[in-house]
């Protein structure tokens, strides 16, 4: 009679030892019940609208990295944030797929994508949201998100509602990244190069994963055309690899992939931070 005693015992032990189930906050992951609930029971009233994108990331990235990594850095900056949910990644961005090499780019025009972001942000203000913040992964459309941002918040500020766009987490990050890289002697970054592989790399192996964003095989091959000087037009007449990259990826680690990442999640909440502390004493 002993002997299920002991079992039960054991078990209790195993599940104790397990990891908490991680808090959900992403609203396709929930059901309207659970969504209202949270708004209004709970007082999750942020929500983020994160842009991502389809695009050629050189031989070694898969072309969805701007949308996974967008997940990911969604998540990390609600859940660092707090009372915040994340809407679904809207997976293109502001591009043109080049004619020298089309494969794997869907790109938008910049009107359809300031019009979806709209539309998106108002549908949210209609769910009840009190703080939209929108951000980018890809440098087209970073204008677009700006302008939206402005007028919606000139339209619903005045109700308690306001729509902010978080430009940190991608230019001030970026830049304070190539400047780290640079004073680190490490290659220039560019398209395709050092920081979004080694990100894709942390990103798709931390948690015991390894969901294959990156090819491991070609890193050792993934050098490009050189990164143009700041300010200057790159060379018609020069010869290119053209293979999709700028820069040098070759030096990619997830260590260094984890300090963009990180870079990015902290300087995104510190900006929400910062906007919900400027906003007028009883607004919400």
């Amino acid at each position: 009679m002993r002997t299920p005693i002991i079992l039960l015992a054991c078990s209790a032990l195993l599940l104790s030892a397990q990891p908490p189930e991680k808090p959900v906050v992403e609203l396709q992951m929930m059901t309207w019940a659970e969504i209202k609930h949270a708004i209004q029971d709970e007082g999750m009233i942020n929500v983020i609208v994160y842009n991502g994108g389809v695009e050629q990331r050189g031989p070694q990235n898969v072309v969805g990295g701007h949308n996974l990594m967008g997940e990911q850095t969604a998540r990390a900056i609600a859940l660092k944030l707090g009372h915040t949910l994340v809407a679904p990644v809207i997976p293109y961005s502001v591009n043109e797929a080049p004619d020298s090499l089309p494969w794997g780019t869907i790109g938008l025009t910049g009107p359809i994508f300031k019009d979806v972001n709209e539309r998106v942000a108002e549908q949210l203000i209609k769910n009840g949201f009190k703080n939209v913040f929108l951000m980018g992964d890809h440098g087209g459309g970073q204008k677009e998100l700006g302008e939206v941002a402005k007028e919606l918040d000139a339209k619903y500020s005045a109700k308690g509602v306001h729509v902010y766009f978080c430009d940190r987490m991608y230019e001030k990050a970026q830049n304070d990244y190539w400047k780290w890289l640079a004073d680190n002697h490490y290659p220039s970054y560019g398209h395709a190069s050092i920081m979004d592989t080694s990100e894709m790399l942390y990103l798709s192996t931390r948690d015991n994963h390894d969901w294959e964003w990156v090819r491991k095989d070609l890193i050792k091959t993934a050098v490009g055309d050189p990164v143009p000087v700041r300010g200057q037009r790159r060379d018609p007449n020069a010869p290119r690899i053209n293979n999709g990259i700028t820069g040098d990826a070759r030096p990619s680690t997830p260590e260094l992939g984890k300090r963009i990442f990180d870079m990015k999640v902290d300087y995104a909440v510190d900006q929400m931070k910062e906007f919900l502390a400027g906003q007028k004493p009883g607004a919400n």
